[in-house]
């Protein structure tokens, strides 16, 4: 792996270790796919997109599902020397359109609706090639990660081979390894997404093991398959394993018996679930935190080696953290009382800054902002407090929506919750906060109110209460704060 230049080598070098050793499961098909098979498909889509007129640096957007052609189709633009823009199948029309005139992406393989892009075929995934020479590699740009971030507007994240290729090494690196050949890994994770990209696909490449593919998680289906296809490891977000965990416990432990590693990304992971998860079949949930422009993992609790509710864990090997100040400035660590900062972040697998002329990248010491706010504690694990740009600020005074959270989730009726800020002509912002409660659970405004006002500081307690049945998540499980701040019904 050491040797990869381009990300298609991942697929080269497995194909080569165990070529008859099995890539991907297909679920929906109920096909079995070889490392063999895959590369010389890669070779034969690589191939048809140079005949296609594709050039060194060419923007090819992928908009496709979780499954084999999605696989084939992003290692194929990779090895021929393109960037892959990934989007959503389920991406507005207006959307993608946007994206697509942003990223000026000249080819688009998946479903063209609402596209200008020359639309090219979907890749025959047993096709085979004379082996097609990987183009480029190193510092150039692999993938065109779109992320909204803080600002709202989605920005192409640059991800060079380099970025990539580094992440998969640090990931690998860990012990327990997240992945090993062995491993039967099962994804369930939208792959056009950076974390069933990175810590999902490309670590199994790399790792030369085989990738279970779920097009969408279901808990019942997701369960049978584990079981029948004897899955060893699970790439999960914080909803599945809150889905996986209304079942009874004797089913969990029947279905769940050849799986050796749960690990969560994406959006922060309850701290009861830890518990609830470990109870059920005796293995805890490791949790771990990156974003797309780290490409992606920056922390795993697999570092120190034991889940730490409300903590994501320490740097990987490779990567350093520390915690800065609105100037810059960095904070000193005291263990007695941790300080709250901006987390900032150093490594090989940092992106090359904004499309199209790298801006607001890592500064010249390497290093960059996420974004986030946290603190270390005694032992050197990083907790997350909030985004950033998710801070309320009442009266001049901070609120962090987690801590708000948290408090809520104490009351037993409350399954979930969420506290964003709302515009308040009084106080600048306002805490406003949207329930969803357990079924036959009843409870008032006022009760919610009072049960804050007797936890939290005046300013934090809630000025506008809404229940709703389901809180709105984007497809990895991150709630998506923006819809919230909308009037109910809006």
């Amino acid at each position: 792996m050491t040797s990869a230049r381009n990300v298609s080598d991942l697929v080269r070098a497995s194909a080569q270790r165990g070529p008859g050793h099995v890539a991907l499961v297909d679920v929906a098909s109920g096909k079995s796919l070889t490392w063999e098979t895959i590369d010389g498909a890669v070779d034969s889509f690589a191939r048809h997109l140079a005949d296609s007129g594709l050039e060194s640096g060419d923007r090819v957007a992928v908009r496709l599902p979780t499954g084999p052609e999605f696989v084939v189709s992003v290692f194929g633009v990779l090895r021929a020397g393109g960037v892959v823009v990934p989007a959503s199948p389920g991406t507005p029309p207006r959307e993608l359109q946007r994206i697509l005139a942003d990223s000026g992406a000249r080819f688009l393989v998946g479903d063209g609706e609402g596209s200008d892009a020359q639309v090219i075929g979907l890749p025959d995934v047993t096709a085979t090639a004379e082996p097609f020479e990987a183009v480029g590699g190193g510092e150039d740009v692999a993938v065109l990660g779109y992320t909204s971030g803080t600002s709202g507007v989605p920005r192409g994240a640059m991800l060079s081979h380099r970025a990539l290729l580094a992440n998969v090494s640090q990931c690998a690196s860990l012990r327990p390894a997240p992945v090993t050949a062995g491993d039967r890994v099962l994804l369930a994770l939208p792959l056009f997404h950076v974390y069933g990209l990175g810590p999902g696909l490309l670590q199994v490449a790399g790792a030369g093991a085989t990738a279970v593919l779920l097009e969408r998680f279901e808990p019942d289906a997701a369960l049978e398959v584990i079981e029948q296809h004897r899955v060893t490891t699970m790439v999960g977000v914080p909803p599945m394993y809150r889905a996986l965990l209304a079942h009874p416990v004797e089913v969990l432990r029947e279905k769940l018996s050849t799986v050796r590693l749960f690990t969560s990304g994406a959006a922060p992971l309850p701290p009861g679930v830890i518990a609830q998860m470990r109870d059920a079949v005796g293995i805890p949930v490791f949790e771990g935190y990156g974003l797309t422009e780290t490409g992606p993992v920056l922390t795993s609790t697999l570092v120190g080696g034991v889940p730490k509710a409300g903590s994501v864990g320490q740097a990987l090997p490779g990567v350093e953290i520390r915690l800065v100040d609105t100037d810059g400035s960095v904070l000193d660590i005291d263990e007695d009382e941790p300080g709250t900062g901006l987390v900032s972040a150093k490594g090989d697998n940092l992106f090359s800054g904004y499309w199209p002329d790298g801006a607001h990248g890592p500064d010249a010491s390497g290093w960059f902002r996420t974004g986030d706010v946290g603190f270390i504690d005694s032992d050197g694990d990083l907790h997350l407090v909030d985004r950033a740009g998710d801070l309320i600020i009442v009266n001049g005074f901070n609120v962090y929506p987690h801590e708000v959270e948290q408090v809520l989730c104490e009351m037993p009726e409350v399954l979930e919750a969420a506290a964003v800020g709302v515009p308040d002509e009084r106080t600048g912002e306002s805490v406003k906060v949207v329930l969803v409660l357990r079924e036959g659970a009843e409870l008032s405004k006022d009760d919610v109110v009072a049960h804050c006002a007797a936890r939290l500081a005046k300013f934090k307690v809630p000025a506008t209460v809404d229940f709703v049945t389901a809180l709105p998540h984007s497809p990895t499980g991150k709630l998506a704060r923006a819809i919230l701040r909308k009037p109910l019904g809006a």
